[in-house]
């Protein structure tokens, strides 16, 4: 009682002040020793708290205190003082303590002084008879190991020398000093012997040399220490890796990676010379055309842009659309040898309905009919009496739903009656009004939620969601839509094969769940990819005899088919890919970015060509037409196009799309003709540019208003729209003119390039450009407010690294590291 009881806690606070916090009743002033724990908390949350614990018992907290100010990030220790307030009653009970022992020392130093005084008087005196002399105190000899004895007059009456060099004692007793464990002067800790006096260290371990060492004593095992330097066994290729692969030196040893560029091979068969366009001796090429490698080193030629024909023979090609303007005289009859059926308009698959030799996107009568395209109600089907029965723009003659309206025209199931009048819309064999997915096929009818939508078209199969609500246009349904995607692929975890590397393609060769991304061994043959003992010749392919009889380093099992899917390397667009064998958009998703506008209309979107021509007619709202379910590969893609706009009465934005995730994620490559503010100033003003424009759009709205005048703007929008890259000619593109794009796109490491070509000549280029917004997605066309365009050719190839020029390496490396 009567006795302070609190503790007081001082801290400097965030704003640079003390702070002091009392904690009342601690129970410390009873005389007894007390256990105290003060436990701080919310250090990261700025919701500071501290509790004090006696013995193990709460006696009191504090809460919502200020922010303790920032501990440096790299410091090696905290100090935190402890003190008393009977600081000055401690000092004077510690000095009397003092006083008393100064006293009984002093009395201890007389009486050894007194005794020693009564020894100088005994050696002076007479020893009386039968006493005998005193003996000597270092006979025999107690030191160690004939150490110097020296008597003295103190207990205990000798002195002995130091201990040897190497050990340790009092001199009467020595033990060996283990340098190994107190100083460790070896390179290896446990390379170090310890002897009787010293220490040995062993030869340096292999993969490294440098001197022995040994000596005496922890002080020269501390100031010199064993020096071990990696041996360089990459230098000496002969002793280490087969020749013409890469050795990459480790610390100790070594390993042998893949053949050097321009060779095949692997470190059982050797690497060999890969037959390449620098190595054939002789270029097999048109002089307008290029040579390219493809599947397991075999030749091919390519046409320039500007240029069509067989690779081996060239032509002029106008349009741009695959085909030249004149027949060439071709010795293996390619196709893409034969005259443009459409020299001005691009008409990749030289439709030509009435046969007259004149291709229907050029044909002003295109089915020969006598009546005029604009005035026909069968543009491709000849029907001089132009009867319509319904009330849409197409005559009975080819209306797939000749009484009922359907201005789409869609028919699913390619049966020749249009959806809306079609009781099985899919063709499974189940009627739409008893399908649980009457637009997908799926005749086993399985519904693993029992949402009565069927597995094959639910946006949710897991989840039970009839409404099948999906916000964000990203074909996964808003209630089991995380959004959550560690990589940025496009993949919300929960789905992605590859949750922490990017993989928006989500291919599975050995369909373990696995990606072949993040997969060791992607055809689970035993044979991994890379490792030895690969890497695997036939990646894709189990193949664990790892047969090779030319010695190319691709495996019998896919020497001219790498993915298996039964389409050659020489034609297929992804080889390493059996999900893509070639270019088709006819399985799109239309996408609206400005559903809530009543401004203009939606587009319309026709596919040509077996899903390689694209044309859109109306003059519309901001839209997207993306490839359905293809994302792919993250290696280097280069989706070329031609694009045309084929009138003279509009000036505004055509473009292409990749990365798509959702319809607030995405690139865009866009370009106006002219100069203009848009017409709906809300909810800001906008105002586009002519000039290539490359934009990644990371909306925080989605579809609508922002993101409609975020779109037409040229230049940045927070929060909606960045501007990556502006053509600087700012110039725009003119009318009834084919333009080329080229885009390589690699998205784990961010490179971007976009060249543009008018007939053959490039004339822009964005260069190297880095951006990792989105790391993956798919591909798809896009237009604003423009009519009658046309996107010709239309082609994507997945590529390795190798279609990266070394040049483009150094600019991309550059770009990341500043």
């Amino acid at each position: 009682m009567g006795k302070v009881n609190k503790v007081l806690v001082r801290y400097v606070r965030e704003d640079g002040k003390l702070h002091t916090v009392n904690l009342q009743n601690p129970g410390l002033s009873d005389g007894h020793t007390q256990s105290l724990i003060l436990r701080v908390g919310g250090l990261q949350r700025n919701h500071l708290h501290m509790e004090l614990y006696v013995n193990c018992r709460l006696a009191d907290s504090a809460q919502v205190l200020p922010s303790l100010v920032q501990l440096p990030a790299k410091a090696e220790s905290v100090e935190i003082r402890n003190g008393q307030k009977a600081y000055a009653r401690l000092q004077v009970m510690k000095h009397n303590f003092k006083f008393r022992t100064v006293k009984e020392m002093s009395l201890i130093r007389n009486t050894i002084l007194e005794c020693q005084v009564c020894g100088e008087c005994m050696k002076s005196s007479t020893i009386p008879s039968g006493w005998a002399s005193t003996h000597s105190r270092c006979e025999p000899n107690p030191c160690y190991k004939d150490l110097a004895c020296t008597e003295t007059h103190e207990y205990p009456g000798y002195h002995c020398g130091a201990c040897p060099d190497g050990m340790t004692g009092n001199g009467t007793h020595c033990q060996d000093i283990d340098e190994c464990a107190l100083a460790r002067p070896c390179f290896s800790p446990d390379g170090c012997v310890n002897t009787a006096k010293g220490f040995t260290c062993e030869p340096c371990p292999v993969g490294f040399s440098g001197p022995l060492l040994s000596g005496l004593g922890v002080e020269f095992a501390k100031s010199h220490k064993q020096k071990c330097t990696d041996v360089d066994e990459c230098a000496d290729l002969s002793k280490t890796c087969v020749p013409n692969s890469v050795c990459i030196n480790t610390e100790g040893s070594f390993r042998c990676g893949p053949c050097k560029e321009s060779f095949v091979g692997n470190q059982t068969v050797g690497c060999f010379l890969r037959r390449s366009c620098a190595t054939l001796g002789f270029n097999p090429c048109d002089v307008n055309a290029h040579c390219v490698i493809k599947g397991a080193a075999r030749v091919s030629c390519e046409c320039n842009v500007g240029w069509a024909g067989n690779g081996h023979t060239c032509g002029p090609d106008t349009d741009i659309d695959g085909y030249p303007d004149q027949p060439l005289p071709c010795i293996d009859n390619d196709y893409h040898c034969r005259a443009d059926n459409c020299v001005n308009t691009p008409n990749s698959g030289q439709e030509d309905t009435d046969g007259d030799g004149i291709g229907d996107q050029c044909d002003e009568d295109a089915d020969g009919d006598g009546i005029k395209n604009v005035e026909d109600n069968c543009r491709l089907v000849p029907n001089k009496d132009q009867q319509n029965s319904d009330t849409d723009s197409y005559g009975d003659t080819c209306d797939n739903c000749p009484n009922v309206p359907n201005g789409s025209q869609k028919d699913t199931d390619g049966n020749g009656a249009g959806d809306t009048c079609d009781n099985d819309i899919d063709g499974d064999g189940i009627p739409n009004v008893q399908d649980n997915c009457p637009k997908v096929p799926n005749p086993m009818q399985t519904d693993s939620d029992g949402d009565r939508v069927g597995d094959a078209c639910d946006s949710c199969p897991e989840v039970n969601d009839p409404m099948q609500s999906d916000m964000d246009n990203d074909l996964v349904g808003d209630v089991c839509d995380t959004n959550q995607d560690m990589d940025g692929d496009g993949h919300q975890d929960s789905r992605d094969n590859c949750p922490d590397v990017p993989n928006s393609s989500q291919l599975d060769s050995d369909n373990d769940g696995i990606g072949n991304e993040c997969d060791d061994d992607d055809d689970n043959d035993g044979i991994p990819d890379a490792r030895p003992p690969g890497p695997d010749n036939c990646r894709l392919i189990p193949n664990p005899s790892q047969t090779d009889t030319d010695g190319n380093g691709v495996g019998d099992m896919c020497e001219n088919d790498f993915d298996n899917d039964s389409v050659i390397d020489l034609i297929d667009v992804c080889p390493e890919s059996a999900e893509v064998t070639m270019t088709d958009f006819r399985n799109y998703q239309t996408v609206i970015l400005d559903p809530e506008g009543d401004a203009q209309i939606e587009p319309k979107w026709i596919v040509l060509n077996r899903g390689m021509e694209i044309v859109q007619t109306m003059n519309s709202d901001p839209g997207l037409a993306i490839v359905k379910y293809l994302a792919l590969s993250p290696s280097t893609r280069s989706p070329p196009g031609t694009f045309h706009i084929n009138t003279a009465t509009d000036d505004d934005y055509v473009g292409f799309i990749f990365g798509y995730q959702d319809s607030s994620s995405f690139y865009v490559v866009m370009w106006k003709q002219t100069e203009q503010t848009y017409w709906q100033s809300v909810p800001f003003r906008a105002m586009a540019q002519p000039g290539l424009q490359l934009k990644a759009v990371k909306s925080r709205t989605g579809p609508g208003e922002y993101l409609r005048n975020a779109l037409w703007h040229t230049g940045d929008t927070p929060g909606e729209v960045t501007l990556l890259w502006k053509d600087p000619r700012n110039v725009g593109w003119r009318d009834k003119t084919s333009y080329r794009w080229h885009l390589s796109h690699r998205p784990q490491v961010g490179y971007i390039n976009v060249r543009l070509y008018e007939g053959m000549t490039l004339v822009a280029d964005s260069g190297v450009l880095v951006d990792t917004s989105m790391r993956g997605g798919r591909l798809g066309v896009f237009c604003f407010s423009q009519e009658q365009i046309i996107w010709s050719n239309l082609g994507y190839r997945c590529n390795g690294m190798s279609t990266l020029s070394e040049q483009n390496f150094l600019e991309l490396e550059f770009n990341l590291l500043n």
